[in-house]
C-alpha cells in the first residue's frame, strides 16, 4: 500500500500503538484523522503533530460512530483508509460470575465497535475506488491468553470477520487487510510498558509501517508469528501455558 497521499482515519489513536501508528503515518505523508473519546487528548496530539486531524468518537456508542463517520466524510471526503485500532482489555476471573460485565464491555468495544466502524465507512470507501480497511487483531487471536479470555476471543472474532469481509468485498474496490500485533510496550496492561516480554513500541511501529507498504493481506508482526502459527506448529497448548505464567 502506498502510504504517502492516503487519507487515513484511525479511531483509538490517543494512546498506545494507535497513537504511535497515527504519528508514523502522518510523518510518512498520509493525511491522518485521529479518533478518540477525549477531546483533550486529541487536542494534545494535534498540537504536537500539526496537520493531524481529529474526530471525537466513542466506539462503544453506535450514535457516536455514526456521527463521527459523517463528520470525517464531510471534512475529509478523500478518506480512503480505515484502521480499526480501538480496543481494550479488562482482567477476568472465570471462577465466579463477576466477569460477565467486563466481558460485555469488551465485546461492545472490540467486536461491535469494529463492526460498526466498518459499517459506517464501507460504502464511502467503495465509492472512493481505492479504499482500504485495515483491522487490528492480535497474536492472541490464535493462541489465547487464559487470564484474558474475552479479549483473546474478541480478537479471534476480528480475524475471522476480516477473512470473510475480504471475500465479500473483493469485487468492491475495497482492499481488506489485517495487522496481527504481539504484546507491545505500552500501558495496555499493568507492567506491560517496561516488560521484557513485550516488543518495544518504536520497533513495532517501524515493522508495521514496513508491512503496510507491502502487498500482503495478513500483516503479521514477527514477534507475533509464533502465536499466529502455533496450531500448525503443534505447540499451542505449550505456548498458552507459557503466556499464562508471564509477568
Amino acid at each position: 500500500m502506498q502510504i504517502s497521499g492516503r487519507t487515513v482515519v484511525i479511531p483509538g489513536a490517543t494512546s498506545g500503538i494507535g497513537r504511535a501508528l497515527a504519528v508514523a503515518l502522518h510523518d510518512a505523508g498520509a493525511t491522518v484523522i485521529a479518533g478518540g473519546r477525549r477531546q483533550a487528548l486529541l487536542d494534545e496530539l494535534a498540537a504536537e503533530h500539526p496537520g493531524i486531524g481529529t474526530v471525537v468518537v466513542d466506539v462503544a456508542d453506535p450514535a457516536s460512530i455514526t456521527a463521527a463517520a459523517a463528520d470525517v466524510i464531510e471534512r475529509f471526503p478523500a478518506t480512503d483508509t480505515l484502521i480499526t485500532m480501538a480496543g481494550f482489555s479488562e482482567p477476568e476471573d472465570l471462577t465466579s460470575g463477576d466477569f460477565v460485565d467486563a466481558s460485555a464491555r469488551m465485546v461492545t468495544t472490540n467486536i461491535l465497535g469494529t463492526v460498526r466502524l466498518i459499517g459506517a465507512f464501507t460504502e464511502h470507501l467503495a465509492q472512493v475506488g481505492s479504499g482500504s480497511i485495515v483491522t487490528v487483531s492480535s497474536g492472541l487471536a490464535f493462541t489465547p491468553l487464559a487470564p484474558m479470555p474475552t479479549y483473546s476471543a474478541t480478537k479471534a472474532f476480528v480475524h475471522s470477520f476480516t477473512d470473510s469481509m475480504r471475500l465479500q468485498l473483493r469485487d468492491s474496490g475495497v482492499r481488506v487487510r489485517e495487522i496481527i500485533p504481539p504484546a507491545v510496550q505500552t500501558e495496555f496492561a499493568p507492567g506491560q510498558s517496561t516488560a521484557e516480554w513485550a516488543m518495544p513500541l518504536d520497533e513495532f511501529v517501524a515493522e508495521t509501517m514496513e508491512l503496510l507498504a507491502k502487498d500482503d493481506d495478513e500483516l503479521v508482526v514477527d514477534h507475533a508469528r509464533a502465536l499466529r502459527d502455533s496450531e500448525v506448529n503443534g505447540n499451542r497448548a505449550e505456548l498458552m501455558d507459557q503466556l499464562t505464567h508471564l509477568g
